[in-house]
């Protein structure tokens, strides 16, 4: 019976093995919402981190979590540091910011994984008054044990309804009534 259970354990670690190096190790996770607002009023609570943590969808879900800023408060350089329980370790470097069109952040994870992401956020004119502001994050597992974690722990289902959440309350945000 024991010789079985081994069997069939060795049998399902291979076979996460071999899906992981069968898979991609590129990913990408994007959404996308038309807000009825201007880039002008959306794009400062994008380039400015402190602006960005009222309503990121992981402050919410790890309010313990700690957030230091450096650099500058808003545009390229500016840097957010986070180590929490629930959100791991990192910090968010804007690499660019191209004023109310693209934002470029260098997103480097240390806890409880390590690796690196690129983030992007873009706003293109959609009608009259409207922006349609695109979330993205995109990057490579590098290694074995990355792409195995890949397996387990699927980029898009767990971002991609985070950046749902995100974009809907940014845009409550911007559109309230002052």
């Amino acid at each position: 019976m024991l010789k079985k259970i081994l069997i069939v354990i060795a049998v399902l670690i291979l076979g996460v093995i071999a899906t992981a190096l069968l898979k991609s190790p590129d990913y990408r996770v994007e959404r996308s919402l038309v807000i009825a607002a201007p880039a002008e009023k959306l794009f400062p609570w994008f380039d400015n981190h402190k602006k960005f943590n009222e309503w990121n969808p992981w402050m919410k879900m790890d309010p313990e979590a700690k957030n230091t800023y450096t650099g500058p408060e808003a545009g390229v350089g500016a840097v957010a540091s986070w180590e929490g329980p629930k959100t791991g370790k990192g910090s968010a470097t804007i690499t660019e910011s191209k004023p109310n069109e693209r934002i470029v952040e260098r997103m480097d994870w240390l806890e409880p994984m390590q690796g690196v992401s690129t983030v992007e956020f873009t706003f293109k004119p959609e009608g009259e008054g409207k922006t349609k502001v695109t979330w993205a994050m995109y990057g490579t597992n590098e290694g074995l044990l990355a792409k195995v974690m890949s397996v387990v722990m699927d980029c898009e289902s767990m971002c991609g309804p985070e950046f749902e959440k995100g974009l809907a309350d940014v845009a409550k945000l911007v559109t309230a009534p002052n």
